[in-house]
């Protein structure tokens, strides 16, 4: 099973730069969309279906911003948005998708910004999505989650660590929450593949970084350790473009 997850900075603009073509091409299982900021009803259909695929969506409150989209090949047993939290969900971060023997969180994490009251979102956001799957785990249910973290967990994971230890991002207190996640058994499927590979998946548009690779990895696949045995392979496209950010890909048994 392929599943692919990519912030796509906006579904219209990836849609006119061939997203369909490209998901004719690579024929995904899964594919998570983050920061779709649309709502499906106000486009024609004809601009957000994929052929042989369901579509599910979170969409904000706040036109323009935001939101996941989960397509999927194979029924979904059951989907659900958001994490039961108003003032998270109504700016549609997250999408659910039982897959089965597992399930699937698609999840656009919060950005710190500059704004010390959104770094505290953030970092609230960041505790109770971690107290949501580790209950699910509990209580049986294997957990894949995948999206943008906007978050760099280690120092090999950006161009230039010492500049933005100060920045949001990179902050001691961000990167502490993913401490936390891995010591809850949660792994990162590229870096428990590929410890010393260095490889991003987002770079500012303002400076040609992606030609010089100045870059972070904030996409992230993770999987509960319980799925270690099933897992086949990860990766970072970086020879995709049409966004700031780049797909990222899990493969399991």
């Amino acid at each position: 099973m392929r599943l692919v997850s990519w912030n796509v900075n906006g579904w219209r603009a990836i849609w006119r730069k061939g997203l369909r073509d490209w998901v004719a091409a690579t024929r995904p299982d899964l594919l998570c969309v983050q920061e779709s900021k649309t709502d499906p009803d106000r486009l024609p259909a004809t601009e957000t279906v994929l052929a042989d695929y369901d579509g599910f969506w979170a969409v904000a409150e706040r036109p323009g911003y935001s939101g996941v989209t989960t397509f999927s090949k194979a029924p979904c047993r059951s989907v659900a948005t958001g994490l039961g939290i108003p003032r998270f969900d109504r700016e549609g971060r997250v999408v659910v998708t039982d897959c089965g023997d597992f399930d699937l969180y698609n999840v656009y994490f919060p950005n710190g910004k500059k704004d010390r009251e959104r770094l505290a979102f953030k970092l609230d956001f960041y505790s109770a999505f971690l107290e949501r799957i580790n209950a699910r785990v509990a209580a049986g249910r294997p957990v894949v989650f995948c999206g943008d973290v906007n978050t760099a967990h280690q120092a090999i994971d950006l161009a230039r660590p010492k500049e933005n230890a100060k920045i949001s991002g990179f902050l001691p207190e961000e990167r502490a929450c993913l401490d936390q996640w891995a010591a809850a058994g949660w792994v990162d499927s590229f870096r428990h593949l590929y410890p010393d590979t260095v490889r991003y998946s987002w770079w500012s548009q303002r400076t040609n970084a992606r030609a010089r690779n100045i870059g972070w990895r904030l996409d992230y696949f993770w999987i509960h350790e319980s799925l270690l045995p099933r897992l086949r392979s990860a990766g970072i496209a970086t020879e995709v473009t049409g966004s700031d950010h780049c797909p990222v890909w899990l493969e399991l048994d």
